[in-house]
């Protein structure tokens, strides 16, 4: 597997946080990002059942566990982090229909156009875009699927936090900026990007449990009409990218 030196990194990096066992810290924020994940699990279960699908980044196969629920026809999982791959394997039930690979995201060994449905949970961020893009490309079938979460870069709070916070994540990610998104578009065809994460992120203290949570989804709704408006788009915490292959 030829890495480079930033493919390296990322791998120590995420070698080291599974081997620790630790959450990170910024894991009690995503609860801000509660409907996002319900829009994400919504698409995977109308885009998988009877389907080839790749995961692509898996981590510790956390997605591969909610995936198989939705019927695929065969799962492929892979990451670059063999400690990952490892703990995935032993978590994961239903083995006759996933498959586990040690694989650098940007190059991988997998024949092309196997797959009709290609997703990932914040993994792009962590790659060189045009390399990982252009792979999804090679991978997906004619008409195939991508449906990915990414982190934004736009908002100046969030990126303040994450310049006092550095040890909380890896030297060389980039969360996206427009430019990227764009980059979407000249690729695939029927690009759509959705918006999450302002007011359910500011007022994150408010509320407890979003899903029995009548003020998340109060602003949630607010969210989904505010993040609409251009000229606001930077301050979203997160996208879902959805497109498919021309």
């Amino acid at each position: 597997m030829s890495l480079s030196e930033i493919n390296l990194r990322e791998k120590e990096f995420h070698n080291k946080l599974i081997s620790s066992g630790n959450q990170r810290s910024e894991n009690k924020f995503y609860k801000a990002l509660y409907n996002l994940y319900e829009d994400f699990y919504e698409k995977l279960k109308k885009n998988v059942k009877n389907k080839s699908v790749l995961d692509f980044g898996c981590g510790n196969g956390g997605y591969v566990k909610k995936t198989i629920v939705y019927k695929p026809s065969k799962i492929v999982a892979i990451d670059i982090s063999e400690k990952a791959i490892e703990l995935a394997k032993k978590e994961t039930q239903d083995k006759n229909r996933v498959e586990f690979r040690v694989e650098n995201c940007e190059n991988t060994k997998l024949s092309s156009n196997q797959f009709d449905t290609i997703y990932g949970a914040g993994i792009l961020h962590h790659l060189n875009l045009e390399k990982s893009i252009r792979e999804i490309d090679r991978l997906l079938k004619k008409n195939g699927s991508l449906i990915f979460i990414e982190p934004m870069g736009t908002n100046p709070l969030i990126n303040l936090y994450r310049r006092l916070t550095p040890g909380s994540r890896s030297k060389d990610e980039h969360p996206f900026k427009f430019s990227d998104l764009n980059y979407f578009k000249n690729i695939f065809k029927e690009v759509n990007i959705k918006y999450y994460g302002f007011f359910t992120l500011l007022f994150l203290p408010f509320y407890k449990l979003p899903q029995d949570s009548r003020f998340f989804i109060f602003l949630s709704t607010v969210d989904k009409i505010f993040l609409k408006i251009p000229f606001f788009k930077f301050l979203a915490w997160a996208v879902i990218i959805s497109a498919k292959k021309n």
